[in-house]
């Protein structure tokens, strides 16, 4: 590849990663992606503009606020209306990075596109490898959902480096953004307030039951869309710590139990992508996150009939959550992943 579109965010991640490229004798076009409302995105824009000032490459802005609200935001509300907590960057990467984005550059003559993240690519007998990080920042589990397509199709320039290498390259660089803060954790929620952000968009859920695992009645909750499994504080007085064990939006109702009753030892898994081979006919062990810092930890992953996957942990797992993603390490190689729908103590 020789020709890059370069997603630019504003941030210095990608700033640094256009720097890297064009050091390393790329041809290079800048694309910023409008996703959210005008006030919220025209200070990156700003950002992004003066970045491309700067290293003298065109940039390109590219507006997809619709279809990132239907493929982003929408799920992100049903899944908490669902009961389930969801990690939208996971989404994000696969339909709009990596898909609408890496389209566009295509379309404009591009031979793929480079983003900040810090990841690795390698390819080994025809097939693309999403590995992980030797930097502290890995993010290759936000990636698990990228396809060959998108893989060989993709560059990672800061691979092995950390961010304080970062912000050095960039201020050598004289890049404006070389001292500007991370970006928050879900780029379409202010202040990371996921409640404030629900009920700014008129999503509440009414009051219901605490319930033992029996389903006997232990008080009352303030609307499930306020809790996540393994969730301590928050939930009132019960004369011991309690924990969140479960969530029904059948039934209305939270599960709470004592401290150890938020271990699993197995979980159920659908959306399964499968990046390290073709695809996944036969129980393989394998390293699990169950969400982005947890520790990858042993497990048996056996194919289920119905397209599922159960995850049978070597060591009982805290608060495995609904909505979470799991994803599956061969050491440094992500094998694959899947969305986590169910846990088994």
């Amino acid at each position: 590849m020789k020709k890059i579109a370069i997603g630019l965010s504003g941030g210095v991640d990608s700033a640094a990663a256009a720097h890297i490229l064009l050091s390393r004798g790329y041809d290079v076009t800048g694309i910023i992606l409008r996703l959210k409302p005008d006030e919220l995105a025209d200070g990156d824009i700003a950002d992004a503009q003066r970045i491309a000032d700067r290293l003298g490459i065109e940039l390109r802005v590219l507006d997809r606020r619709e279809f990132f609200k239907k493929s982003v935001i929408d799920p992100f509300v049903s899944e908490y209306l669902a009961a389930r907590t969801p990690n939208p960057c996971i989404e994000c990467n696969s339909m709009i990075k990596f898909g609408t984005m890496l389209d566009f550059a295509l379309e404009i003559g591009c031979d793929g596109i480079a983003t900040g993240h810090y990841a690795a690519i390698e390819e080994k007998d025809g097939r693309f490898l999403l590995k992980r990080s030797q930097s502290k920042k890995d993010q290759s589990y936000f990636l698990y959902r990228l396809n060959q397509f998108q893989l060989s199709h993709a560059i990672f320039p800061l691979e092995g480096l950390e961010k304080p290498q970062i912000r050095e390259i960039a201020e050598k660089a004289g890049l404006p953004v070389a001292e500007k803060g991370d970006s928050q954790e879900i780029c379409f929620v202010p202040n990371d307030d996921y409640i404030a952000y629900l009920s700014s968009l008129g999503i509440t859920s009414p009051k219901g039951n605490f319930v033992d695992v029996d389903g006997n009645i232990l008080g009352t909750h303030n609307g499930i869309i306020n809790y996540t499994i393994g969730q301590r504080k928050g939930l009132g007085a019960f004369g011991k710590p309690m924990f969140v064990t479960g969530i029904s939006a059948e039934t209305n109702t939270v599960t709470i139990g004592e401290n150890g009753s938020q271990y699993s030892r197995a979980l159920i898994a659908d959306r399964i992508n499968i990046i390290a081979f073709e695809k996944l006919d036969a129980p393989i062990r394998a390293d699990v996150k169950i969400r982005f810092r947890a520790n990858p930890e042993p497990a048996l992953i056996t194919p289920n009939p119905d397209g599922t996957v159960t995850v049978v942990f070597d060591e009982p797992q805290r608060s495995v959550t609904p909505g979470q993603s799991a994803v599956f390490y061969d050491g440094d190689i992500v094998l694959g992943g899947g969305r986590i729908v169910a846990s088994q103590r």
